[in-house]
């Protein structure tokens, strides 16, 4: 008997390894069909239609005061102040603008029409030039946020919105004040000697410092560093931007912060730093307390979703610049989705989570927050499939995409009233009656997503 069970174990476990490839296999190559095939395409194309365009537009546009309405109930029904702020009314010109071109539809361009007028009589300053980051509901002045201050990263958007709708309108006075925009950045905000951008600043484009300003302590210091989101932002207005307007020195800028952002933000192992001092010092509370870091933790993380959007935009400055074969890009972009996805992944449900840290003392993260934000996962679907496009032989991109699909499909498309949640309902389930839109959520990160991947699914 004894004889026989040893025959039969290792024959047996032979026939079990033989089962197992065959079935991963089959998985991986089951979910390579799925991309490759119609039914995936047409589940992205309704979704965006139907589930994210058509909740947000025509009842986001604001009739009576111009812009964009922000603020929408669960359901969408409007309530709340209705700011009108710089980020949000440039996001919704850029979305109306791609999606007119994307489904050859006039009613998407008069909507982003309507907030291109907008956004030249109310948001630019006449007086100093520059587009405010904040108004309130009627277009006037909003002295409870941002007051009359400007920031480089909304001015950013204002330049990528301009571009993509001139590119969409063929209106020369946009693309005239997308490049007055730029200049106005280039003035108050670039660091000639440093390089980079620094954020914040007053009305008429002064740097924050303790004498112009009421702030102290932290607030102070911070308004003072230079950012990774700014300047990844600053990066896909550029690229936007030098596609219809090739100047030599939007060209020098774009260049200074692709390798700014590829050699000095994005750290060996795969991530964006947050913040800097003013010469690039990595702002770090890694060695603090316990206390202080947590305290600090606004300024110091690791944001997957930014890690995974910022390996999309520095491939497509590549592509702009037309820097085609940069390997050493690509294999920048390749170790940050990987990264993401080696740390900040879901492996059981799919979707990343929104940030970890590196904890003094250890070489693995910890995830310090499990919630699944709308715009990280649209980020993540983009640039999964990106990675699958540039190397087909790693099936592990293929099998995320898929899975993330799926993710989203369960947790953060909202089926019955549209729109996403704003985070996954499986570790945020109260966001079912939470709001749909506010200041900072609104729909650009999910439409480009699902109208990259439909036109590379398209293409494959």
């Amino acid at each position: 008997m004894e004889k026989i069970q040893q025959r039969f174990i290792p024959a047996l476990l032979f026939i079990l390894k033989i089962y197992l490839a065959i079935t991963i296999g089959f998985i991986r190559l089951s979910s390579c069909s799925y991309v490759q095939d119609k039914s995936l395409v047409k589940q992205l194309e309704h979704s965006l239609k139907h589930e994210l365009l058509d909740a947000w537009y025509p009842g986001s546009i604001d009739s009576t005061n111009g812009g964009f309405l922000s603020d929408f109930t669960y359901d969408w029904r409007v309530e709340g102040p209705q700011n009108k702020m710089l980020v949000t009314q440039t996001r919704h010109v850029w979305t109306t603008s791609q999606a007119a071109r994307f489904y050859h539809d006039s009613i998407y361009r008069t909507i982003a029409e309507h907030g291109f007028q907008f956004l030249k009589k109310y948001m630019w300053d006449p007086e100093f030039g520059g587009f405010y980051m904040s108004r309130n509901s009627e277009g006037g002045p909003d002295n409870k946020s941002y007051a009359n201050n400007k920031t480089a990263y909304g001015n950013a958007f204002a330049i990528y919105s301009l571009a993509s709708y001139y590119t969409m309108s063929g209106d020369t006075s946009a693309l005239n004040l997308a490049i007055k925009t730029f200049y106005w950045i280039e003035k108050h905000s670039h660091d000639p000697v440093n390089k980079g951008y620094f954020d914040r600043m007053l009305r008429d484009g002064s740097l924050i410092t303790q004498k112009n300003s009421n702030l102290r302590g932290i607030d102070l210091k911070s308004s003072q560093w230079k950012d990774q989101n700014s300047s990844i932002h600053l990066l896909e207005a550029f690229t936007s931007l030098y596609k219809i307007w090739p100047d030599s020195l939007l060209h020098e800028r774009l260049l200074e912060m692709y390798y700014l952002i590829r050699d000095t933000i994005t750290t060996d192992k795969g991530f964006l730093t947050l913040y800097f001092e003013y010469n690039w010092t990595p702002v770090s509370y890694r060695d603090s307390t316990e206390a202080i870091r947590k305290a600090n933790h606004y300024f110091d993380h690791i944001s997957f979703g930014h890690d995974v959007e910022t390996a999309f935009l520095m491939m497509e400055a590549s592509h702009a610049l037309g820097i085609e074969n940069d390997e050493i890009t690509t294999s920048v972009a390749k170790r940050m989705v990987d990264h993401a996805l080696e740390n900040g992944w879901d492996d059981k449900l799919g979707g990343f989570y929104d940030g970890g840290y590196y904890l003094a003392g250890s070489d693995s993260i910890t995830i310090l927050n499990k919630e699944k934000v709308w715009w990280v996962q649209a980020e993540g679907l983009n640039a999964l499939l990106l990675m699958a496009t540039l190397f087909p032989q790693k099936t592990k991109y293929t099998e995320a995409f898929v899975k993330q699909w799926d993710y989203i499909d369960s947790y953060l498309i909202d089926h019955k009233h549209g729109g996403w949640y704003e985070s996954g309902l499986d570790t945020n389930p109260e966001q079912a009656k939470a709001p749909k839109a506010h200041d900072w959520k609104i729909n650009y990160h999910n439409a480009r997503a699902l109208m990259n991947c439909i036109k590379t699914l398209k293409e494959m």
